[in-house]
């Protein structure tokens, strides 16, 4: 009755209460029946509800309920058990219900009529109900799970059927059952894939066919395969900043190509905004940004229904010229300090009080096959549940609070109880691998660059970047080479950190095998755990360096809430993120770490292998803090007055970002991509 009550209160407006959410059933779970007795009695709808519900309770032995036992719908026809098996993401039974449909042959004539009728009826239903909110990103990739292994054992028997259609009549039977045809890749140099393969699932559950890439996928192997298989859309992803130049670019080979069918982008670096000014601008048909798993099953749906297609693309289209004239207008008004007046309004550190500290040992230091149950306390578990898209609200949106938000937690416990046990599995079972790599230099700055040293000679050059924008007139114009004493005649007097770990070997090589079973969720579950303990590990190692192995701050007696909130002198910026947005710089710290020797590698677009995996450099002064260096000027760029030796290819990226679509920008556009 309670369940019943909150599910119509909050509907009517109601924001909070004081509930057991443990004990609450699911408002779906409730038998019809009962349901029906229960709204009748809050409703008032039936004279005699009272009495017919005391009749119900007296009927309820205390402590002797009567509960549905589980293999109760194993009573139900075979479509019902079929619906039930993927509506509970139940997988035991599924091959042998579904061969017992595909024998019915009076009813389902070809095995494609099992998938077009009780498969598709009970993804409906998923669907219908993730759609609602009644159902959540866990429980939906289970159902995938269930479809799949369904699928998988029909595959065959339509394989054989194709073969005699062929024979007999000299034709194939190219019926689908599908909505529509999905190509969909994490784009050429970059191996992140989580969310992709969450958007594959949801886009299956909703009865689109997906045809998956997989990672690093050059735009030639994209286009061929949208060809080959008469896609209707073709979806791309990516995570780091480099894969948005390589979307622009796939779009623009779509053109070339004379496609004509809607390109959809995601990825956590993208936006609408990148999408409408950069990507839209190279391609005549519709690109489309998709926020996540449940916008993209929107977005597909909208352009494969002939009555709401043309209208939701002129939509699209006057939504993203809008989007462009703001972002133009904007460019107006953006002013730039001079590079010169930034650098004398650096942030100024007295190196006398705050003196540099000696590590306990300089050059590298490896650490292999580190044991994963010593990172296991300083796991962060908020990004885990942004995964599989659990948002609680607030108050209760941080682990663990996020098990009493009354809309997600029942799922958010769920699915860390499920995290748990694949820890003690990966961690028994030793199928994930943790390296690292840390190493200690004397440095100095030089301007806004750091020379790192090795036995008293010069072995290389990070190169910063200056904030120029978005500071007040009080305020310091930061670069992360303010952090390190200057040189004193040419010889460094500070000292610079570097690291790089990865907890995901082996990672790679798990998923192929959960896939192959046709288990997206244990696929998705292994990365995402793979992510977070590497994540960990970062923070272990600089928990490690801050105490013993750099030892600036030997007494620090912080808790792992305190970790996480980053209460500690020191900072770890990463290549690639607002304090040093260059991704290039790796490759200086990967010669450096001579990382590649703990099986830690770049890829062309300079995203790390394995996929879990991070690296930065340590500062240890408490003056420095964690900035973004956002929008710079032209006058940071190779070859300008006292500048830093950037490379090229960085400031083209960065010059096209802070340019893109001004006025003549297109010819500046063409003239800089061989810049």
């Amino acid at each position: 009755m309670h369940s019943v009550f909150l599910y119509y209160a909050i509907k009517a407006g109601m924001d909070m209460g004081i509930v057991n959410a443990g004990a609450l059933p699911l408002y779906e779970d409730i038998p019809k029946d009962f349901l029906l007795l229960i709204e009748d009695l809050l409703f008032n709808r039936d004279p005699e509800a009272t009495e017919k519900m005391l009749a119900v309770a007296q009927n309820m032995q205390k402590g002797n309920k009567k509960v549905e036992k589980t293999e109760e719908w194993r009573c139900l026809s075979v479509e019902e058990r079929l619906k039930y098996a993927l509506v509970k993401g139940i997988d035991v039974h599924v091959v042998e219900d579904t061969e017992e449909a595909r024998l019915m042959t009076d009813k389902y004539p070809r095995p494609l009529n099992v998938i077009e009728r009780p498969l598709m009826d009970g993804m409906a239903v998923v669907g219908e109900l993730f759609g609602s909110g009644k159902m959540f990103l866990p429980q939906v990739i289970k159902s995938a799970r269930v479809m799949k292994k369904a699928v998988a054992h029909l595959i065959p028997f339509m394989d054989r059927e194709r073969e005699e259609n062929i024979k007999k009549l000299g034709i194939s039977a190219d019926e689908s059952p599908y909505q529509g045809t999905v190509v969909i890749a994490t784009v050429k140099g970059d191996v992140h894939d989580i969310g992709k393969n969450i958007v594959a699932v949801v886009l299956g559950c909703n009865n689109f066919k997906v045809v998956d890439l997989g990672v690093m996928t050059p735009c030639e192997t994209i286009i061929k395969a949208a060809i080959e298989e008469k896609a209707d859309f073709i979806g791309c992803s990516g995570l780091i900043t480099p894969s948005l130049d390589e979307m622009v670019h796939v779009a623009r080979e779509m053109q070339r190509n004379g496609l004509k069918i809607p390109l959809l982008i995601g990825g956590a670096t993208t936006s609408k905004t990148h999408t409408a000014v950069k990507i839209a601008t190279r391609y005549e048909s519709p690109v489309i940004h998709c926020l996540d798993a449940s916008k993209s099953v929107v977005v597909c749906s909208s352009l494969t229904d002939e009555t709401t297609r043309d209208a939701f693309i002129t939509d699209i289209a006057e939504e993203y010229e809008e989007v462009r004239q703001e972002h133009y207008e904007s460019l107006k008004d953006r002013r730039f300090t001079p590079l010169a007046v930034a650098r004398a309004k650096r942030l100024l550190v007295d190196f006398e009080k705050l003196p540099p500290v000696k590590p306990s040992f300089l050059g590298r230091r490896k650490i292999l096959d580190f044991d994963l149950r010593e990172l296991l306390p300083f796991i962060d578990w908020k990004p885990f549940f942004d995964v599989w898209q659990l948002r609680g609200k607030y108050p209760n949106r941080a682990y663990p609070r996020i098990f009493h938000d009354e809309q997600v937690g029942e799922e958010a416990k769920r699915v860390y109880d499920d995290a748990q046990n694949w820890l003690g599995k990966i961690i028994a079972e030793k199928r994930l691998k943790a390296n690292a790599v840390v190493a200690f230099f004397e440095a100095g700055s030089d301007g806004d660059d750091i020379q790192v040293f090795e036995e008293d000679h010069k072995v290389a050059t990070f190169h910063g970047l200056r904030q120029q924008s978005g500071r007040d007139h009080d305020q310091p114009h930061m670069c992360m080479s303010d952090f390190i004493k200057p040189l004193e005649n040419g010889h460094p007097t500070d000292y610079l950190g570097l690291f790089a770990c990865s907890a995901g070997i082996g990672a790679e090589e798990y998923c192929k095998e959960l896939e192959k079973n046709h288990d997206d969720y244990a696929s998705i579950m292994v990365k995402a755990l793979a992510d977070r303990l590497a994540e960990a590990f970062a923070e272990y190692l600089h928990k490690q360096v801050r105490t013993e192995l750099w030892g600036y701050s030997k007494n620090e007696a912080l808790t792992e809430s305190d970790l996480l909130a980053v209460k500690y002198h020191g900072i770890r910026p990463a290549p690639g993120y607002p304090t040093q947005p260059d991704h290039t710089e790796k490759l200086t710290l990967w010669k450096l770490l001579q990382a590649t020797d703990c099986d830690l590698h770049l890829t062309e677009h300079l995203a790390m292998l394995p996929a879990a995996s991070v690296s930065g450099l340590y500062f240890a002064s408490s003056a420095s803090s964690y900035f973004a260096v956002g929008k710079i000027d032209k006058d940071q760029k190779p070859g300008s007055k006292g500048g830093s030796n950037l490379v090229a290819r960085r400031v083209h990226m960065i010059c096209v970002h802070v340019h893109m679509m001004a006025p003549a920008a297109t010819d500046f556009l063409n003239r800089s991509e061989n810049f």
